[in-house]
């Protein structure tokens, strides 16, 4: 990785499997006129692309990457196609109704299975495996939790095909993980290859008519008109895509803040190893502690494992050196080893990370200014893979002025507080993870639900 953060090998684990080199394909040399004009290369900017070039091929569409297509979160996440929203249905609920929270829980549902059409439509090569997503209480606290969390579901009418209970006689049969007490379980979530996705994406969309342009950093972004170090775009109507690296836009440095989550690879595990471990039908994997973990059995049987550990970094800085934290990657092994003692001595290949968006409220947003030529999406916190999809379907309904329900979900059009100024995001962000990890070592030794986290939870808006 050089010091401009352009990178081939070494990127991440993701990266390297998907094989190439990482460079540009096509860089934009030269002023450009289009309909739409998409800045970032990620999920977000790729499936909106995708949906417009479907709907209607005679859009001139372009996208501009100021690096490569799945340089950012897109290509180095933890490779969970899930149906999580972060904001919590109470805290939909409250800028909308109950029927609208209830909708929003459903589209997304339904957006993982959209996700597998397409892939299996544009025949994209990306391990994607439906084996759902485990979430193991490991102690009582956390058990606690895992029971308050389905009853909570029931009270909102999902039932157990959302998610359910398992107790641990028939959870040994699909993970084992060491203090295990149960998990609660649900069957929308599919583990996949994020780099091959976002790659076989990006050849879908090519495919479709879409312009691409790589190693094209955009550094003005006004109203229908963009500005790049070697060209001008104007365009209709201006896609503002770049989630994690919105902070370097001008105007925008506390719109979504950039957090750093981290993550490793094992080598391929012996076949001994994987029965000690379960696992067979790859479902995801964490446990309920606050400060999130989150795993999978790759296609080629390693485990790919991250968690949030890392600092906010002052004033929203974005650095190819905040991708290395030797000392939360030594605690994301040894957590691994604690929560699969045959891990223990393993070896492991690789170590990566990489910045995630968050809204100060936790709720991400999709807004179009029809006026103003000017739309936006973002602020997923980490839970983007299929948040993107929906996003961008729901961009290029609002666009072209599409006939569809899902313009009426209750995050169209929601405008999340902007973050507080310096030094208050740096104090109040590196409280919080402290504070969290805290809680959960509180919670493993009494056995209680901590108070703090949940004190902590409620400022945040859940």
């Amino acid at each position: 990785m050089d010091d401009n953060g352009r990178a081939g090998a070494g990127l991440s684990f993701w990266h390297d499997d998907a094989g190439g080199d990482g460079s540009a394909k096509e860089t934009l040399d030269h002023d450009l006129d289009v309909d739409v004009a998409i800045v970032g290369g990620g999920y977000t900017g790729l499936w909106t692309a995708y949906y417009l070039a479907k709907a209607d091929p005679s859009l001139r569409v372009a996208v501009l990457e100021s690096e490569f297509v799945g340089f950012g979160a897109s290509g180095r996440n933890g490779g969970w196609c899930s149906a999580i929203f972060p904001a919590t249905m109470r805290k939909v609920a409250s800028i909308s109704s109950r029927t609208a929270a209830v909708r929003m829980q459903r589209a997304m549902n339904d957006t993982v299975w959209e996700i597998r059409d397409v892939v299996e439509a544009e025949s994209i090569d990306c391990d994607f495996r439906a084996g759902g997503y485990l979430s193991v209480a490991r102690n009582a606290a956390q058990w606690t939790r895992a029971r308050n969390e389905v009853a909570g579901w029931r009270e909102w009418g999902f039932g157990a095909d959302h998610m359910r209970l398992i107790e641990p006689r028939e959870l040994v049969d699909q993970i084992r993980m060491a203090d295990a007490r149960g998990a609660t379980f649900t069957p929308h979530c599919a583990a996949l290859q994020p780099a091959k996705l976002v790659r076989g994406l990006a050849d879908a969309a090519r495919a479709a008519g879409v312009q691409i342009y790589e190693g094209t950093r955009v550094v003005g972004v006004e109203s229908r008109r963009l500005e790049t170090e070697r060209a001008r775009v104007t365009a209709e109507v201006v896609v503002r895509a770049t989630e994690g690296y919105t902070a370097r836009l001008a105007g925008a440095r506390r719109d979504i803040l950039p957090m750093y989550s981290l993550m490793v690879a094992t080598a391929p595990l012996p076949a001994a190893v994987w029965e000690e471990i379960g696992l067979q039908d790859r479902p995801t994997f964490s446990d309920k502690r606050h400060l999130r973990i989150y795993g999978q059995r790759t296609a080629d049987g390693r485990i790919a494992f991250g968690g949030r550990g890392a600092p906010y970094h002052f004033a929203s800085r974005v650095a190819p050196r905040f991708d290395n934290d030797p000392s939360v990657h030594a605690m994301l092994r040894s957590i691994l080893g604690e929560l699969f003692p045959p891990l223990r001595g393993i070896e492991f290949t690789h170590a990566w990370g990489g910045n995630l968006g968050i809204a100060r409220d936790w709720l991400p947003s999709v807004s179009y200014d029809r006026r103003a030529g000017f739309a936006q999406a973002g602020g997923y916190v980490g839970d983007g893979v299929a948040t993107a999809n929906l996003a961008g379907r729901t961009l290029a309904a609002e666009i072209l002025d599409l006939d569809s329900e899902i313009r009426s979900l209750p995050w169209v059009g929601h405008q999340s507080p902007k973050w507080e100024p310096e030094p208050l995001r740096w104090l109040g962000v590196n409280a919080g993870t402290v504070a969290f990890g805290t809680a959960d070592r509180l919670e493993r030794r009494s056995g209680q639900p901590s108070r703090l986290a949940s004190g902590l939870w409620r400022a945040l808006g859940h």
